[in-house]
């Protein structure tokens, strides 16, 4: 076995850590609409996502090569790095998952790879090329291309079906989501899997213990691998509401093409060697799957936040590893205080997490984020409407209405006619006339 020295024990579990957090993290991309729609109780959607993960951990490492060799320069990469970009990313990942959004784990990781590798060796350890073509191009596209077939997809199984009832088509698609489910949880094994394969990987490369060009050691694919399906199985609640309830009202016909398009376009990707976002493709393809069908809508408010926590990740995550690169450049001591700063951080958002617990026994409770906050035409509307009880009582009334700031009760009741508040009495029944 390779040797391995206690920093890199340490960056090694650091890196199955971060991939436990990826697991429950992105637990949402794969079970959130089969959750939502009732196609699956919530323990067995996340059960079955946690075994099909561990699956897909095992069919591919060409996202891993696309990690471990491509992406910085191994050449000068210390264990250090690697650990400080893992801090990033851990951290990054807790701080959305506290606040419910669907952020991507894979750009927390890679923007904590570079600004880690830019703090230690400058911007030239990175590959800008390998940046551009198979990191930020995909990260635009996902979303789009996920999102368009997911609308194409939800416009046909509407369409087909028509013929039949609306129950007998919403209990068939729900059992197509289950299956789409469990396609979308093993592409996400090919893909967020062989991420932290690819990190230990480069790990084990910048300590020495195997050679630069080996492929992932089978104990490093088993323990990733085991990793991101325990992270799975705690399922990650508050995205998963997020992504299940808070983006769209999800049928099970709408759950079924979102899932089925999410699935190719990740598979795909893993197959190309690109490090695709999950978060992307899956919330890409439920917005899309949500504008599907007739008189569906997409929440752009909680949409926005997300876009937004999407263009922060890569610099946030970057800038958090680049201060702990320079931090652990004071040797063993800098090791020791960003590995206590870690801790504690983990600690302290999961102490902030409790104050209001989701759970899978609640994950489904969106009253108060399924309503949208009134926009500036609704508020304006609200504003220049006249109310019902003073449109009653005439036109001085409206009026009045119209030029007063507010209209109070003592107000009303002098704008209406003594007749008609008093008490009247109901006209006989028409058998007594």
């Amino acid at each position: 076995m390779e040797h391995i020295t206690l920093l890199l024990g340490i960056v090694i579990i650091t890196a199955l850590v971060f991939d436990f957090t990826n697991g429950f993290h992105d637990t949402a991309n794969a079970m959130a609409t089969t959750i939502s729609t009732g196609a699956l109780k919530p323990k067995t959607a996340v059960a079955m996502s946690a075994v099909l993960n561990l699956v897909g951990a095992f069919m591919s490492v060409e996202v891993a090569k696309t990690i471990s060799k491509g992406l910085v320069n191994e050449e000068g990469i210390q264990p250090e790095v690697i650990f400080a970009a893992l801090v990033g990313a851990i951290l990054w990942n807790l701080v959305t998952w506290l606040v419910g959004l669907p952020s991507s784990s894979s750009h927390a990781l890679m923007g904590g790879l570079i600004g880690a590798a830019v703090a230690s060796a400058g911007i030239g350890a990175v590959n800008g090329s390998v940046v551009v073509t198979k990191v930020l191009i995909p990260a635009i596209a996902a979303p789009l291309v996920a999102g368009i077939a997911a609308y194409l997809a939800a416009k046909v199984t509407y369409k087909l079906g028509d013929k039949v009832g609306e129950k007998t088509s919403a209990k068939g698609y729900r059992a197509g989501q289950i299956a789409s489910a469990g396609l979308v949880s093993l592409a996400h094994g090919t893909n967020d899997a062989q991420k932290t394969m690819g990190i230990i990987t480069l790990a084990l490369i910048a300590g020495g213990a195997i050679a630069p060009d080996a492929n992932p050691p089978v104990w490093v694919i088993v323990s990733a691998g085991m990793a991101i399906a325990m992270g799975t199985y705690l399922g990650g609640w508050r995205i998963i509401r997020t992504m299940g309830t808070g983006l769209t009202d999800l049928q099970p016909q709408q759950g079924f093409a979102a899932q089925t398009s999410a699935a190719s376009v990740i598979l795909a990707s893993s197959n190309l060697g690109f490090s695709l976002s999950t978060t992307h493709a899956c919330s890409g393809a439920v917005m899309g799957s949500g504008l599907g069908r007739k008189g569906g809508v997409v929440r752009w408010s909680t949409a926005t936040r997300m876009f937004i926590a999407w263009g922060l990740t890569l610099p946030a995550a970057a800038l958090v590893s680049a201060g702990a690169e320079l931090v652990m450049r004071s040797g063993d001591i800098g090791v020791a205080a960003v590995a206590v700063f870690l801790v504690a951080s983990c600690f302290a958002i999961w102490v902030i997490s409790r104050r209001q617990v989701v759970d899978h026994n609640n994950v489904n409770d969106m009253e108060s984020a399924a309503a949208e906050e009134p926009g500036v035409v609704t508020t304006a509307i609200a504003a220049v409407t006249v109310p019902p009880t003073v449109a009653a009582a005439g036109p001085s009334a409206a009026a009045a209405a119209g030029t007063t700031a507010a209209v109070t009760d003592e107000d009303l009741k002098a704008t209406i006619p003594a007749e008609t508040t008093a008490p009247t009495t109901a006209p006989a029944p028409a058998a007594a006339v």
